[in-house]
């Protein structure tokens, strides 16, 4: 019997955690991984955001606490991580819509609009920052 021949090909396997972390994505992947992070976001934390809606709106008493409670510096920044969560979901998702109807579905248009989703998304926080925190 013969010997099958070697294949001289290069052999891929698992990408270990090292590799992963060092990989380069796109901008539009990085976009894209974060639109799947902030919709998570919004799901593990709608429970209690209705939590405190429904709390907030049971008296003027409960309405006065939530107020005091919402004024908290790591409150704030909390309520600030589910304002870009949102914000920047809601942009993706805009983004996404787009591509469904195959508009901006080449590497340069997918380049373009993943940039203007995160700057977009992060200037709306950045005035929901300011608003939160008082400038305005």
């Amino acid at each position: 019997m013969s010997e099958p021949e070697k294949n001289n090909r290069r052999q891929f396997g698992r990408m270990t955690f090292a590799q992963a972390i060092s990989y380069r994505l796109p901008l539009a992947a990085k976009v894209s991984i974060l639109h799947r992070g902030s919709g998570l976001l919004l799901v593990v934390l709608l429970p209690f955001v209705l939590y405190l809606l429904d709390q907030s709106l049971t008296s003027e008493i409960s309405f006065d606490y939530m107020k005091g409670f919402a004024s908290h510096g790591f409150v704030k920044l909390v309520i600030l991580a589910m304002a870009w969560a949102y914000l920047h979901h809601f942009c993706a998702g805009i983004r996404h819509l787009f591509m469904d109807f195959h508009v901006g579905v080449t590497k340069e248009a997918g380049r373009k609009s993943s940039a203007v989703v995160l700057v977009v998304s992060l200037v709306l926080t950045a005035l929901v920052a300011l608003k939160l925190f008082g400038a305005f």
